[in-house]
């Protein structure tokens, strides 16, 4: 398999690829064509997300008004229950993200 390799045809929806089985760390690959989400809903995440978009370029924004616009190479970390949401993802390219759930825990 190869991280960039996409669909012959995009879904409507976002595309979640588990890419190692979730054994306490969850690894996906996450493809977006343009998809955000609902404007009155939120992640509310269990475990703590460290993201980096491979590909495309997306925004993040939270709850309390942070906003943060990323580009091909940047990541975040996203504490566990910090409540935020897709506001922006390009679709050409669609945006390619590797995400890892797990208790990652601060890494300052």
């Amino acid at each position: 398999m190869n991280i960039f390799d996409l669909p012959t045809v995009l879904s409507d929806g976002e595309v979640f690829e588990t890419l190692i089985p979730d054994h306490g760390v969850l690894i996906e690959r996450i493809i977006s064509c343009g998809q955000v989400t609902p404007e009155n809903q939120w992640y509310d995440q269990g475990r703590d997300e460290w993201v980096i978009l491979l590909q495309g370029q997306a925004e993040i924004s939270w709850e309390d008004g942070r906003m943060q616009k990323l580009n091909a190479g940047d990541w975040l970390l996203i504490p566990a229950h910090e409540r935020h949401q897709v506001t922006y993802t390009s679709s050409d390219p669609p945006c390619i993200w590797l995400a890892v759930h797990a208790r990652l825990g601060s890494m300052e």
